[in-house]
């Protein structure tokens, strides 16, 4: 016999795009209490958190999750997603909602057939660098093409805005050892790769089932957010970096906590660009490139994502 969670009931699911993108939480008690999601640190003192506009929580070390918030946050449609220190690493992720047949057979097949393959990762190419893929290439080729020019972008973004700069080195086991650059780097990507993956499963895929990147459990993950990263994180991890790195404040303020600083600023250019209501468009599109057709939905299929509910008012009213 079930029995309802007490307290109040849980937020109506409002539509991805209308959220915040993420919240890291460490050190602390994820509950439910007196119907409110909350954070409980050790001296008992609660941080509430609006669990319903929030796309993903990243739980860092230090932090555990009770049956009641884990409910509340699937209820809700919020992704949870247990990381490493600063984020550096990807561990888990629960579910918001479950993915749709549909979508993951229409990605398995894309992912099987080369030649669909191929005309995939030929339109992340031309997404992500604003022109066609050289022709006669393979997969592996067209890797390699790109590897070349992520380095090269590195180093031009690094000399732009004056960091020091001397490739991308890190070792996720050991945090501690990579230097400050690459530090403010894997904070960015790290908030990037949670939003995406969040988009990723609320449209309905599976985040391993990539096409360019394969063999890793947030491989597609990897493919969505890679295209858009340069114009969004790896440019604010840059900027941090510089102002650390010649002792000078950063839009008027000095920064301590650069991991810190630099998550509070992709948070920020998510909200400038817009970024949640071009997610689930951008992975649609790039699986249209494959050109096979979705098969049928069944009727008790999942929604994709969270649809927009009819308001009472006219455009602009949220009643």
């Amino acid at each position: 016999m079930s029995h309802a969670i007490p307290g109040l009931p849980p937020p109506r699911p409002i539509p991805l795009k209308e959220r915040s993108s993420v919240l890291f939480v460490e050190k602390g008690q994820l509950d439910v209490l007196d119907g409110a999601f909350v954070l409980v640190d050790q001296n008992g003192i609660r941080s509430h958190i609006p669990i319903g506009g929030i796309v993903c929580l990243m739980l860092e070390p230090g932090t555990r999750v009770s049956h009641a918030a884990a409910a509340l946050a699937a209820r809700a449609g919020t992704l949870l997603i247990w990381v490493g220190e600063a984020g550096v690493r990807l561990y888990a992720s629960g579910q918001p909602g479950g993915a749709r047949a549909d979508r993951l057979l229409l990605q398995a097949r894309l992912a099987l057939d080369d030649a669909a393959r191929l005309k995939i990762v030929r339109k992340m190419y031309a997404l992500r660098f604003g022109e066609d893929a050289p022709e006669r290439r393979s997969v592996d080729q067209l890797r390699g093409i790109e590897g070349a020019r992520v380095r090269e972008t590195y180093r031009l973004l690094a000399s732009t805005h004056g960091a020091q700069w001397d490739g991308r080195r890190y070792d996720p086991h050991e945090w501690d050892t990579a230097n400050l650059v690459n530090r403010c780097l894997s904070a960015a990507t790290a908030a990037l790769y949670g939003i995406t993956e969040a988009a990723v499963l609320a449209a309905g895929y599976a985040p391993a089932i990539g096409f360019l990147h394969t063999g890793k459990p947030q491989s597609f993950v990897y493919d969505i957010a890679d295209i858009v990263k340069f114009e969004t994180v790896v440019p604010e991890a840059f900027r941090v970096a510089a102002a650390v790195q010649r002792e000078r404040p950063l839009d008027g303020q000095r920064i301590s906590n650069p991991v810190a600083a630099v998550r509070h600023r992709c948070r920020d250019q998510f909200r400038r660009t817009n970024i949640l209501a071009r997610l689930i468009p951008l992975i649609e599109e790039v699986l249209a490139a494959g050109g096979l057709d979705m098969p049928p939905a069944q009727d008790e299929a999942m929604p994709v994502a969270f649809e927009d509910q009819k308001g009472l008012g006219d455009a602009g009213h949220r009643g």
